[in-house]
C-alpha cells in the first residue's frame, strides 16, 4: 500500500496521551507527543489501513453527551498540519503531492472517499456510512464538511513554507522558524564519578551529547542520520510520554532516541547542532561537504536520567547510578 497519512481525533480530553494507537498526539495546547518512530507500522488507527500509514491524532472531541465541548483548537490543527508537513517533507514529497490519496482524515478513509479500498463505509452518515468515524469530516460544529479539503490545503502552505491562511479554525501562527535555543557557556558535571562536558542553555539547562551519556552507561546505540534517530538496545526502560518534551519551538533540528524493536516507542528528543571543531577542519581541508553532516546529537541531561532511571543529586549537580543495573 502507498505510503499515506491519516489524520485522527482521540475522542479524549486535551491532556490525553497512550502509546499504542497513533505516532504522535497533538495535546490541546498543540504540544506534540511523539509516541512512536514514523518508520514503524502500528496496528490499530485506521482500519485497514495501518501498512505504511501514519497516524496523527488531536486529543479532543472527547466532550460527553457533545463531542464538540473539547473542539479541536486552532493550537492543535496547526500543529498537526505541520507536522504532517514535516513527515511529508522527510519522505521527499512536495506541496502538489499531499492529496487525497496520501493525506486523509479517518473520516475520509472510513467513507472510502479515495476509492483505495472497498470496505464497508463506517464513516460519516452524511456520506452514507454507519457514523463511527467522522474525525475532520468539520472542523467546527456545523460548520462545513470540507474538514480535509482544508487541512489539506494548511499542509501544502507549511510545505511551500508560507503561512497557512485564516480559515474555519481561525489565524494560524505564521511559517517563520523560531530563533534557536541560545547556549551560553561550556562546562563540566560528575557522571559515574567521571567527568561529563556539558553545555547550559540561557535557561540554566544542562545538555550533553546522546552519544557521550549512551556510552558513560554502557547502553548500546544505534545512528540513523537519515532519520534523525537514535536506536537504543535496552529492554528496561518505560518511556515517560513527557509533557516538556523537546518541541519544534526550540528552534534547533530535532532527533528522536527510541527503543529497538516492537513499535519503537520514542524515550526523548533532543537538538541537533553543529559540530564547530569539525566543521573546522572541514573548511582547514578544503571539504565541500554540508554543515549538517558535522551536526551532533545533544540531550537534556536531566531529562535523560529521569527516562534512564539514574540517580541524580544537586548542588552540585551529578549523575549516580542507573537504578536496579
Amino acid at each position: 500500500m502507498a505510503a499515506t497519512i491519516y489524520l485522527h481525533w482521540s475522542a479524549t480530553p486535551y491532556t490525553w496521551v497512550r502509546s499504542g494507537a497513533y505516532h504522535t498526539i497533538v495535546a490541546g495546547d498543540g504540544h506534540l507527543h511523539r509516541l512512536h518512530s514514523y518508520t514503524i507500522d502500528l496496528n490499530a488507527h485506521t482500519w485497514r489501513r495501518n501498512s505504511n500509514a501514519v497516524a496523527i491524532s488531536c486529543a479532543c472531541m472527547g466532550g460527553v453527551p457533545d463531542p464538540w465541548t473539547i473542539p479541536p483548537t486552532d493550537a492543535q490543527i496547526e500543529a498537526m498540519c505541520r507536522e504532517a508537513a514535516a513527515v511529508a517533507r522527510s519522505w521527499g514529497w512536495s506541496a502538489d503531492d499531499i492529496t487525497i490519496q496520501r493525506v486523509m482524515t479517518h473520516a475520509e478513509a472510513a467513507s472510502n472517499r479515495d476509492g483505495r479500498i472497498l470496505h464497508d463505509n463506517y464513516g460519516p452518515v452524511a456520506w452514507g456510512g454507519s457514523g463511527e468515524r467522522w474525525d475532520f469530516m468539520q472542523l467546527r460544529k456545523g460548520g462545513p464538511d470540507d474538514g480535509g479539503a482544508v487541512l489539506r490545503q494548511k499542509i501544502r502552505a507549511y510545505l511551500r513554507g508560507e503561512a497557512p491562511a485564516s480559515g474555519s479554525t481561525g489565524s494560524s501562527s505564521g511559517s517563520m522558524a523560531p530563533a534557536p535555543l541560545a547556549f551560553r557557556r561550556r562546562s563540566t558535571m560528575t557522571a559515574r564519578s567521571r567527568q561529563l562536558a556539558v553545555e547550559i542553555d540561557i535557561h540554566g539547562t544542562s545538555w550533553a551529547l546522546a552519544a557521550d551519556l549512551l556510552s558513560l552507561y554502557d547502553i548500546p546505540y544505534e545512528w540513523n542520520p537519515l532519520q534523525r534517530r537514535l536506536l537504543i538496545g535496552s529492554n528496561d526502560v518505560a518511556p515517560f510520554y513527557r509533557d516538556d518534551a523537546v518541541q519544534e519551538s526550540i528552534g534547533h533540528p530535532l532527533f528522536e532516541m527510541a527503543l529497538q524493536g516492537g513499535s519503537a516507542p520514542v524515550i526523548l528528543r533532543g537538538i541537533l547542532r553543529p559540530d564547530a571543531a569539525a566543521a573546522a577542519a572541514r573548511d582547514a581541508a578544503g571539504d565541500a561537504t554540508s554543515g549538517a553532516a558535522f551536526s551532533r546529537a545533544w540531550c537534556r541531561v536531566l531529562e535523560f536520567a529521569e527516562e534512564f532511571g539514574i540517580s541524580v543529586t544537586y548542588q552540585p549537580f551529578a549523575l549516580g547510578e542507573r537504578r536496579g543495573g
